[in-house]
């Protein structure tokens, strides 16, 4: 299923363990961490922020076999959202959307920028505008396969809905967001009506994933 491999550290022929392979599983997870991180210090700049995040994560999504296996759970009811790591200033968050088969979002905004990559599988979005006191759609619906990378903001368009493409099996997007989307005040929308109702989205797990422990490594490391 992987469609590229992770960091590995050897612990080579002096190690006396015959060559043992000492893997860092979430390093491209750590590595875009760091780099949105640089990004986000260097500029505030929406349009570039979009620009040169979605690269990143294109080069995220890319490959999966990094995901921690607790952070990619589907729920027999609901779509799951696992908060991976949050900037500690909120200036982004990172986030795995777990979908069952055929589940899907609400009408909903989000009223930060956003970067959507498939890391497996694929999502269907439809954007919305609200437009005479309705929502109606806006353009057709959007395929999104593995690999792939869209946005979303208030300035570009900011009110979708989005659906696992599949009803056999789950799908997995990696999420980032221009804050810590899961205390966003946002919005779900009746897609006759055109009603809001405010909602606060929290996240699925009580834990993230351990992205600075490189022990193993380092100490495999010391023993070539």
């Amino acid at each position: 299923m992987a469609r590229g491999t992770s960091s590995s550290v050897m612990a080579g022929a002096g190690n006396g363990a015959s060559g043992t392979l000492i893997g860092d599983p979430v390093a491209p997870l750590r590595n875009f961490v760091v780099e949105m991180t640089r990004l986000v210090e260097r500029t505030n700049r929406e349009p570039d922020i979009l620009r040169e995040g979605e690269a990143l994560l294109a080069r995220l999504v890319a490959q999966d076999d990094w995901l921690p296996e607790r952070f990619a759970q589907p729920h027999p009811q609901f779509y799951q959202q696992y908060l991976l790591h949050s900037d500690p200033y909120e200036r982004f968050c990172v986030v795995s959307f777990v979908w069952g088969p055929g589940q899907e979002t609400p009408v909903h905004d989000h009223t930060v920028w956003g970067l959507v990559g498939v890391l497996r599988g694929a999502e269907r979005a439809l954007n919305y505008v609200h437009e005479n006191g309705q929502m109606k759609p806006n353009g057709e619906v959007e395929l999104l396969r593995a690999g792939e990378v869209a946005m979303v903001s208030p300035s570009i368009g900011d009110i979708h809905a989005v659906s696992n493409a599949f009803d056999d099996r789950s799908s997995i997007s990696i999420h980032v967001y221009g804050g810590n989307i899961g205390a966003i005040h946002r919005h779900v929308f009746d897609r006759e009506t055109g009603a809001a109702k405010a909602f606060v989205s929290g996240y699925s797990a009580e834990m993230t994933p351990n992205l600075w422990d490189r022990s193993a490594q380092i100490r495999a490391l010391l023993e070539v």
